[in-house]
């Protein structure tokens, strides 16, 4: 009993220096916060007790609304820190893919599977939904790897649908912000056994790709390949 009280007494201390630390970040990009903060407070507690007043019950409406004052002031302090860390995110290398990292249970999500030297680049997430490939970088760019990448896909798992999406702003593009969202209300198609198995499938194909043996050093002058080998189509 003592030692869960102890290990409960060392949390507390971290997770208010959490809190703190995500109210200084927040207050960075939305230097209202504190006074929208205090207001949400001071008003909703303020309507419960007057309601209680009216009634005859100031006491179990004012401790009522005390609660209900913290939860709604929590409330639009999560809305509005995410609001703020989205903002700091967008357009920075990375973004959708610790979006991605955050999506919630079900989705299997692999960093980088396609880059450009220009650093645009493609993350896979695998789901209920089938196959998200979500590219950030130059829109114009990115379009020729999420088709190859898609292409690929088919070749591979060509009884899953393969989905692409373009982090970003402006027509056909999605914020940031709204990419977990968007990618929830994707339909589903597939259950687990059938997720399980293309990730199997997919993780297998990146394994035989990173264990194949390549050649050092360019091929010798007058060698054959020998009958049978792969020709290229």
């Amino acid at each position: 009993m003592a030692r869960k009280e102890t290990a409960a007494d060392a949390a507390n201390p971290g997770r208010l220096k959490q809190i703190a630390l995500t109210y200084k970040m927040t207050r960075k990009a939305d230097k209202k916060i504190g006074l929208v903060l205090a207001a949400v407070g001071i008003v909703t507690f303020g309507v419960f007790l007057a309601i209680g007043f009216l009634i005859g019950h100031p006491i179990y409406l004012g401790i009522l609304g005390f609660l209900l004052a913290f939860l709604a002031t929590a409330i639009v302090f999560g809305r509005r820190a995410e609001r703020a860390a989205f903002g700091q995110m967008e357009g920075q290398p990375g973004a959708a893919a610790a979006v991605l990292d955050n999506i919630g249970r079900g989705w299997t999500t692999t960093p980088a599977v396609a880059m450009n030297r220009n650093q645009d680049v493609v993350h896979r997430a695998v789901g209920k939904a089938g196959i998200v490939l979500v590219a950030e970088g130059n829109p114009n760019r990115v379009k020729s790897l999420l088709a190859a990448e898609k292409k690929r896909m088919n070749r591979i798992v060509a009884d899953v649908p393969v989905h692409d999406l373009i982090v970003g702003t402006g027509e056909g593009r999605v914020e940031l912000k709204k990419l977990r969202t968007t990618m929830l209300k994707l339909p589903r198609v597939l259950n687990g056994p059938q997720v399980t198995a293309t990730n199997d499938r997919l993780r297998a194909l990146g394994d035989l790709m990173s264990n194949m043996p390549l050649p050092k050093g360019p091929m010798p002058k007058g060698m054959k390949l020998p009958k049978g080998g792969p020709r290229g189509r």
